[in-house]
């Protein structure tokens, strides 16, 4: 039966069920949550899924705050277990998902800072050498900063998805969406993409690989892009996510148009979109003196 499943097995089928349209990364990202959880149960005698409760949950939560995790890593805890609960419902295990009784640990709300356009503008029309490992680092750069990808997203990138002026991806929780490729970044690739295959078969699909013509993983691009920015004398630590915050940054700033840089960078709720890009305080100081009723400026000499 169903309501007899212990907790170990239903998290395994949980997880199984989940690698069916998750990414590898959330799927591990969550196997790691509930592992923790499943051995905080069993510490305390919890065998059973249909044992899981508010009081357990709130437990749990409680322990590993007093660790020392940080708030976004409990947040992610939370989100497995309320997940995980909610599959428990749909299989009849749980009447139901008690998880969403629990509150969700608040976030800090620090803005990761973009780099300077100057300086970013130099950084990437330094002079390289023109090799096909310099091409493709270029390629990487530029389609990083044209198009604010995740390192995921450029990663899983095959040749196929490129198009004339933009690029398909596959975002958070499997949703693709298109975004444009600017004039540099295209000409970055096209520059790329004669001189690949030269390091590849015919069977490799992916648009980035290494000298071994096999696909480059999360922690290569990490690395090169840590490398580029020390060879070309950035004087900041370079890392993908400051290339789509800076994208974000720079485009909301020219364009004011957030439900635009939402829609680019894939968020599903344009409260995020808030915290990943930074408004340009004084543009917004003068829109407001211009357009808002009471804060216009009184004529000199109106006052009694």
């Amino acid at each position: 039966m169903a309501s007899q499943a212990t907790l170990t097995n239903a998290v395994e089928e949980y997880l199984a069920q989940l690698a069916t349209h998750a990414s590898p990364a959330t799927v591990a990202a969550y196997r790691q949550d509930l592992a923790a959880f499943c051995q905080f149960a069993d510490q305390r005698g919890v065998t059973q899924a249909s044992a899981l409760d508010t009081t357990l949950a709130r437990a749990f939560l409680g322990t590993e705050r007093s660790r020392g995790l940080a708030p976004r890593t409990l947040a992610r805890r939370r989100a497995a277990l309320s997940r995980f609960a909610d599959a428990l419902v749909e299989r009849h295990v749980l009447v139901d998902n008690p998880i969403q009784l629990l509150r969700t640990p608040k976030q800090p709300s620090h803005l990761p800072k973009p780099l300077d356009v100057d300086a970013l503008s130099r950084f990437l029309d330094t002079p390289h050498d023109g090799s096909p490992l310099s091409l493709r680092d270029q390629a990487m750069l530029e389609l990083f900063y044209s198009s604010g990808l995740r390192l995921a997203e450029l990663a899983a990138l095959d040749v196929n998805h490129l198009a004339a002026n933009h690029v398909r991806v596959m975002g958070k929780g499997s949703k693709p969406r298109q975004v444009p490729v600017g004039r540099r970044a295209q000409q970055a690739l096209t520059a790329w993409l004669a001189c690949r295959a030269s390091w590849v078969d015919s069977a490799e699909t992916a648009l980035f690989v290494g000298q071994r013509g096999q696909r480059l993983g999360h922690r290569a691009i990490q690395k090169r892009l840590a490398q580029l920015s020390v060879m070309r004398g950035l004087p900041e630590h370079l890392h993908p996510h400051r290339l789509r915050h800076s994208f974000a940054s720079h485009l909301l700033e020219s364009s004011q148009d957030l439900r635009a840089v939402q829609e680019l960078l894939g968020h599903a709720n344009l409260s995020t979109t808030q915290v990943y890009t930074r408004l340009d305080w004084q543009h917004l100081a003068e829109s407001y003196d211009a357009a808002h009723p009471r804060a216009k400026r009184r004529p000199s000499g109106s006052e009694s």
